[in-house]
């Protein structure tokens, strides 16, 4: 086969490869959380910043640097830190950092995630340096808000930010540690001291609470029962006031209904009992004058025969035969 058959063939070939060079070196696919910092001879700005989607480059002018935007993590090894109270303490954390500014992360830093380490080990050492030894292990927390603000005021420059620092472990002393537990089992013996001797003082408490409702109970049932004792008393009292009033005006009737005669024969009879009697003293009533004068006159009346005109001086002489 003639060389000059061939050539035209090789040209093609050539072309297809000289094109298919520069499409593999001015076309990039760039994914959703990626971005494209291209440099034009060495120069970038925000104009230079592609994707997502297909971005076409000129090549060997334009060098292009791929930046993840995804949220990323740095697990910082153990670090050994001194407290505020010179307590050694050993600490590890994780930083979960993402980039909100692709061209400065390139431009402004050479390692970001390096950058952020080494500025994490030594914001931890200058944090828990003004933290005493017990708010470190109580307060951690706080300590990783203190953190995160830090580093991520640090990061800004370098086009990041940090969400989030998790404090993983804090591990103190050996003699510290036993220090803590022995020092968690009198808090608990503390507490269940105080929790027995607030029952017993609850029970007393209840106990004394029920005696005082039982005398109160009683107290008021006594003072019932003299109230409804009293009240039978005074009922009992009325009703023999009613009956002895009662009796006195039926007494009262009957003697009005006495005649004078009556009270007279009355009178007689008792002086009789009086002169049967042993005694040698007589106690007589003032009404003794008026007894007197209604026997004279009951004896008068009788020697008058029934003339009931009163006779005075003495009595008649009797006819001669």
């Amino acid at each position: 086969m003639n060389i000059l058959d061939v050539a035209p063939l090789l040209g093609l070939v050539l072309a297809i490869v000289i094109v298919l060079g520069v499409l593999y070196l001015s076309v990039r696919i760039v994914a959703e959380y990626d971005r494209l910092v291209i440099f034009r001879f060495g120069r970038t700005g925000p104009e230079l910043l592609k994707g997502p989607g297909i971005v076409f480059l000129i090549p060997v002018v334009d060098r292009p640097v791929r930046i993840d935007l995804r949220e990323q993590f740095i697990e910082v090894p153990s670090q050994t830190t001194i407290t505020k109270d010179n307590a050694p303490i050993t600490v590890d954390f994780l930083i979960y950092w993402r980039i909100v500014d692709p061209t400065r992360s390139i431009v402004n830093v050479a390692n970001f995630a390096g950058a952020l380490q080494g500025v994490a080990t030594t914001t931890l050492r200058a944090v828990i340096g003004d933290i005493l030894l017990d708010e470190v292990l109580s307060r951690r927390e706080q300590i990783n808000e203190i953190l995160r603000t830090k580093l991520d005021g640090v990061t800004e420059r370098w086009g990041g930010k940090v969400t989030t620092v998790e404090i993983r472990e804090i591990t103190p002393p050996r003699d510290v540690q036993d220090a803590m537990n022995r020092q968690l089992s009198a808090e608990r013996t503390r507490r269940a001291v105080i929790t027995e001797s607030e029952g017993r003082r609850q029970s007393e408490i209840n106990v004394a609470e029920g005696a005082k409702q039982a005398t109160i109970l009683a107290a008021e049932g006594d003072r019932q029962s003299r109230i409804l004792r009293a009240e039978g008393q005074r009922q009992s009292a009325i009703l023999n006031a009613e009956g002895y009033g009662q009796a006195l005006e039926r007494i009262f009737a009957a003697a009005s209904i006495i005649d004078q005669k009556t009270m007279a024969i009355q009178y007689l009879e008792t002086l009789k009992a009086l002169g049967a009697s042993p005694s040698t003293k007589y106690v007589l009533p003032l009404e003794l004058t008026g007894l007197v004068e209604s026997l004279s006159k009951m004896v008068g009346d009788g020697m008058r025969g029934g003339d009931d005109r009163p006779r005075i001086g003495p009595p008649p002489d009797p006819p001669t035969a």
